[in-house]
């Protein structure tokens, strides 16, 4: 007989996994989510790929990067420098200046709408091109060109600043997934949350699919029952979930949908409406920096239901943090070996490594909703 006891509430702590964070509350817990972990395996170690997927990520939050102000990032391995002119455009640049490499990031500065090297005040466009060396009455031919510093196509949507990557360079084969309701005056201001995730995309991508670790991870009263579907660039997920509360089970729902390599839009329902707009871009082969910013009906949200509004945010990040514990640790397995109940593991497979140079989908116009 299993000495297991049922689990009748999806937010009681089932697994040694809450057990690292449970104890974590306020700004404790912000810090250990972005936190480096000591002891860690190097990445060849654990089997990372030393490539990067190609497609929209996201870098910053929109609304933390005022006019006039320059940000020192790091993604893809590459130091970045993200600014903001006084048109309102963002606008991202490798870091480093052509003319003695100095990182513009740091001490940089907004002038116009370029970039102005702390160094000797060579002043960059969003292109990567030199327009203007104050102390010089030319500029190397080189230095006009675009790209002299390597650039970033950038969009900003769903309150999220994001770069196209492609280690080959070559433009966007597609646009970022746009969801309406963002800014929309019914809907809330985004609610933003911000993990460091010591894994890559595609092992948490596999993570997504895998519906056996919602039981015994985050403990939802029994493995959800899901429909998968691919489509190009796009996959959704949508199950049927029962939510465990101090009153009892709720009949709920989660329609995901993935865009590219990182971009997510998913849509809880049952006990509240929420939506969740996900980002991510690697820091490294080991790292990924995951933001997730949350919007829900004001009526919902402001209104008698505020209570469970709020709890069903903490309740998906603190899953989140479950994930984390374990995902901080884990071995990339190629292949896994896999069991029935597991989930579309080597389908979901499939679908990320389109995403790696040499596998490119067909480009595909802009996405609404």
């Amino acid at each position: 007989m299993s000495d297991h006891k049922p689990i009748l509430d999806a937010r009681t702590p089932p697994t040694a996994a809450w057990a690292v964070i449970e104890k974590l509350r306020g700004e404790e817990l912000k810090a250990w989510r972005m936190a480096d972990v000591p002891g860690l395996p190097s990445a060849d170690d654990r089997n990372f790929r030393h490539d990067f997927p190609f497609g929209w990520f996201a870098v910053a939050f929109a609304d933390e990067l005022a006019v006039g102000e320059v940000k020192a990032a790091r993604y893809f391995a590459k130091d970045l420098a993200i600014w903001r002119g006084v048109d309102g455009k963002a606008r991202v640049i490798d870091a480093y200046c052509a003319h003695y490499g100095a990182n513009m990031a740091h001490g940089g500065k907004v002038h116009e709408n370029t970039l102005e090297c702390p160094f000797h005040a060579w002043r960059y466009d969003g292109d990567g091109s030199v327009k203007e060396i104050p102390y010089s009455p030319s500029i190397p031919p080189q230095a006009k060109r675009k790209d002299c510093v390597p650039s970033w196509p950038v969009r900003e949507v769903n309150g999220y600043i994001l770069v196209w990557h492609h280690p080959d360079r070559i433009a966007p084969l597609w646009e970022p997934l746009i969801v309406e309701e963002v800014g929309h005056p019914d809907w809330t201001p985004l609610n933003k949350f911000e993990w460091r995730v010591f894994s890559s995309g595609q092992v948490m991508a596999d993570n997504g699919v895998d519906v056996a670790h919602f039981k015994y991870v985050h403990g939802t009263v029994n493995v959800p029952d899901y429909e998968f579907r691919y489509d190009g660039i796009q996959s959704t997920v949508s199950a049927k979930i029962k939510i465990g509360t101090p009153q009892g089970q709720v009949d709920g729902a989660i329609d995901s949908t993935g865009y590219g390599p990182s971009q997510g839009k998913v849509k809880f329902s049952g006990l509240t409406d929420t939506l969740l707009i996900s980002g991510s871009a690697p820091v490294d082969r080991d790292c990924v920096h995951v933001r997730f910013a949350f919007i829900q009906p004001k009526a919902e949200a402001e209104g008698p239901r505020a209570g469970l509004a709020r709890a069903l945010i903490k309740d998906i990040c603190k899953q989140h943090d479950q994930d984390k514990v374990i995902l901080d640790r884990i071995r990339r397995l190629d292949p896994a070996l896999v069991c029935a109940g597991d989930g579309p593991l080597a389908r979901n497979r499939a679908h990320y490594n389109q995403f790696y140079a040499g596998n490119q989908p067909a480009p595909l116009p802009v996405a609404a909703e």
